[in-house]
């Protein structure tokens, strides 16, 4: 019997890439992956591996699953031998979306609310000259209340997420943005 494992970023990289080929689906693992690991800065310091980890791993099965998202990435970490606390993580993301397990611990929480952040970020920096470099939380505010643009961020995933983490939403913006740039 193989023991579970928690994997590095780098064994999630090459996991993300085995499933998914689609340089957008690679560019948003790479962004959540870096997001997770700088917050883990602040709130986890010991854990900052594994928060990165499981950024990099949230949406293993987004682009061969897309209707089954996290119900197949449970079976497909399962197969890896990925460690429970893995699975939890990546697959709570979901949660009210397409899957039933609630984001318990912080970490979990916190990818809840940045998954779909970093996309309306993503989307408004690509609007900006300077794309990020500059980009204050007021731009992000404009735009979130916009329900037309970049319509597919959830915006009530966005809010949820804020308060699952005790946070005001312009907290939320700012964390994300700043563990963005960096």
């Amino acid at each position: 019997v193989f023991m579970s494992y928690i994997p590095t970023v780098e064994q999630a990289r090459e996991l993300v890439g085995r499933f998914n080929k689609d340089a957008f689906h690679l560019q948003h693992a790479e962004t959540v992956s870096k997001v997770m690991g700088e917050l883990a800065k602040e709130f986890d310091p010991e854990r900052v591996e594994f928060w990165a980890a499981v950024g990099m791993l949230h949406d293993i099965d987004f682009e061969l699953y897309p209707e089954q998202h996290c119900v197949k990435a449970n079976e497909m970490l399962r197969e890896l031998d990925i460690d429970e606390s893995v699975i939890h993580a990546v697959i709570s993301h979901g949660y009210g979306i397409c899957i039933d397990v609630e984001p318990e611990l912080f970490m979990e929480k916190v990818l809840y609310a940045t998954d779909e952040l970093t996309g309306l970020i993503g989307a408004v920096a690509l609007m900006r000259p300077n794309g990020i470099s500059d980009m204050e939380v007021k731009s992000i505010k404009k735009k979130f209340k916009d329900k037309k643009f970049a319509a597919g961020c959830s915006r009530d995933v966005i809010i949820r997420g804020a308060e699952m983490c005790g946070w005001e939403l312009d907290t939320l913006f700012q964390k994300t943005l700043d563990a963005m740039r960096a």
